[in-house]
C-alpha cells in the first residue's frame, strides 16, 4: 500500500534509500540541509524537495531520517512532530546513542505518534542496491507499520527489542567490523613484510576460516591503498565513540575496540578523515602504486 512519506537526509545513504521508496510506489517528499543536494535528488527521482523539515513532514504518515548525530535527530523530530499526521511513524536510520532512541520514542509516544530506531548496515553499495540489513528497536505496533516501508531498500529487517535495541545492535556490528578490519590490515602488512604475493595469499586463505566480507571486498584495495568506498573514518570514530560511551555505562569490556578507535585517530592525522574504514592499513604499510 502506498504511503505519504518524508525523507530527511539525502546523502550517500539516504538519497538512494529515498529513491527506492519512490520506485516502490510511495509518495515521497525529500529534505536536506543542503538545498542543492535536495534539488539534485528531486530531479533525479522526479520527486519533490521541501524547503524545511516542517514542510516535508506536514501531514505525512511516515517520516524517515538518515542524518548525522544525536542532536541532528533531536532537531528534526522536534520540528516534525507537531505537523506529522496523527499516528505517524518516525523511522530513524541514523546511528545514534541508545539513550537518544529511548528519548525520541517517549517524546513521539506522548504526541500520539511512533518512533523506531532502525540503524542500517551494508554501506553505500547496500543503499544503492536496496540490500541493507536493518536492526530495529521499538514497539511492536510501530515496527509492524514501518516494516513494509523499509522493505523497499532492505534485504533483512530484524526487530531486536524495545526502543534503543536497534542502536545497541548497531554498536555490536561496529565492534565486529573494527576488529576484523584491524586484523585484515595487520595481515596485509605482514604479507608484504614477508615478501609474499598478496593476491596469491588471498587466493590461498579466502576459502577457509579466515574468510570474511572485508577480506572478499577490501583486501586487494587495501594493498593498493585505495580507500574510497563510502563509509568515512570520521563516521566510524563517531560510531565507536557511541560504543565506548555505552560500554562505560554497562560495564562491558571492549579493549580491542578502544585500541582500534585510537588507530583510526592516527589515520585521521594522516589526512584520512574521509577515507573509508579499510584505511587502517595506511598506518602499517606503504601502498602499492
Amino acid at each position: 500500500m502506498a504511503i505519504k512519506a518524508a525523507f530527511v537526509g539525502l546523502g550517500v545513504m539516504g538519497g538512494p534509500m529515498a529513491g527506492h521508496l519512490i520506485r516502490a510506489g510511495h509518495a515521497v517528499v525529500g529534505y536536506n540541509r543542503s538545498a542543492d543536494k535536495a534539488r539534485a535528488w528531486a530531479a533525479a527521482n522526479q520527486a519533490s524537495a521541501a524547503g524545511s523539515v516542517a514542510e516535508a513532514a506536514r501531514d505525512r504518515d511516515v517520516l524517515l531520517l538518515c542524518v548525522g548525530r544525536d542532536d541532528d535527530v533531536r532537531d528534526v523530530v522536534g520540528e516534525a512532530l507537531p505537523v506529522l499526521a496523527p499516528g505517524a511513524v518516525i523511522i530513524d536510520h541514523t546511528t545514534t546513542s541508545a539513550r537518544l532512541a529511548r528519548e525520541m520514542a517517549d517524546l513521539a509516544r506522548r504526541s500520539g505518534r511512533w518512533f523506531i530506531d532502525a540503524p542500517v548496515s551494508g554501506g553505500e553499495a547496500g543503499a544503492k542496491n536496496g540490500q541493507l540489513a536493518i536492526m530495529v528497536g521499538g514497539e511492536l505496533e510501530a515496527v509492524a507499520r514501518a516494516t513494509p516501508v523499509m522493505s523497499a531498500y532492505a534485504k533483512a529487517i530484524k526487530h531486536i527489542g524495545g526502543p534503543g535495541a536497534g542502536q545497541l545492535t548497531k554498536m555490536v556490528n561496529q565492534i565486529c567490523i573494527a576488529g576484523v578490519v584491524q586484523g585484515l590490515a595487520e595481515a596485509v602488512a605482514f604479507a608484504k613484510s614477508a615478501g609474499l604475493d598478496t593476491d596469491l595469499v588471498v587466493e590461498a586463505i579466502s576459502k577457509g576460516a579466515a574468510q570474511s566480507w572485508q577480506m572478499d571486498n577490501r583486501w586487494a584495495t587495501m594493498a593498493r591503498g585505495e580507500f574510497d568506498f563510502g563509509f568515512a573514518v570520521d563516521w566510524m570514530r563517531k560510531d565507536l565513540g557511541l560504543v565506548l560511551d555505552e560500554a562505560r555505562a554497562n560495564g562491558a569490556r571492549v579493549e580491542v575496540t578502544a585500541l582500534v578507535d585510537q588507530f583510526y585517530a592516527e589515520v585521521q592525522s594522516l589526512g584520512g578523515r574521509r577515507w573509508d574504514t579499510s584505511s587502517l592499513v595506511a598506518r602499517l604499510v606503504r601502498p602499492e602504486r
